[in-house]
């Protein structure tokens, strides 16, 4: 049975472990945006930014959560950090525009608008999980390139990214508020990846 709204099933093996993937729900957003204020306290999105993305159409948007698993902890105790939440992501899906020669019309882009995992459960799969979920739906909808924007100090994101095929290819001056810190433009090119394993 395929998982809902892109969400691919099996699920990777990491994620199998440490968390479960599925969509994000509106009953979900309190413990979203504690999470969000947790991680991201300069520049959090706000209660009414992210109700207004969930309730986008499907096929303008993705959000997801990833639930926690028993890895980590013990019995007896409740995990640090949010119960039942290990973190989240969203992407949005930007629709292609026909070439001039209208022979032809790209499948559109994708931008990952947000990705966060608690800290205590780093280092388990699951912020690569949560992108590989939405990559493979932006794919899945024949989006050409995935485009993103991570913060020019965060080191492991960066790396991350790197690993999952994502180039460098700009940066916006500042583009962080209030700390000023700019923000990496980082690119993944699907028609190129789809080349490279189809005969």
């Amino acid at each position: 049975m395929s998982a809902p709204h892109g969400i691919p099933s099996p699920f990777s093996r990491a994620a199998a472990v440490a968390a479960r993937l599925r969509p994000m729900l509106p009953a979900d957003l309190e413990a979203v945006l504690a999470l969000e204020h947790e991680l991201f306290p300069e520049d959090a999105w706000s209660p009414e930014m992210f109700a207004d993305e969930v309730s986008q159409p499907a096929e303008a948007r993705l959000y997801m959560v990833a639930e926690r698993g028993p890895v980590g902890r013990q019995a007896d105790e409740e995990p640090a950090g949010l119960p039942g939440l290990a973190g989240y992501a969203g992407m949005m899906f930007v629709p292609g525009v026909p070439r001039p020669s209208g022979r032809s019309v790209p499948g559109g882009s994708a931008d990952v608008l947000t990705i966060a995992v608690a800290a205590d459960c780093w280092g388990r799969g699951i912020g690569s999980a949560l992108l590989e979920a939405l990559v493979g739906a932006a794919r899945r909808r024949r989006c050409a390139e995935v485009f993103l924007e991570v913060r020019e100090d965060n080191s492991r994101a960066r790396g991350l990214y790197r690993r999952r095929g994502f180039v460098e290819i700009g940066v916006r001056r500042g583009y962080y508020q209030p700390a000023n810190v700019d923000a990496i433009v980082m690119r993944k090119d699907l028609e190129q990846a789809e080349n490279k394993v189809t005969p």
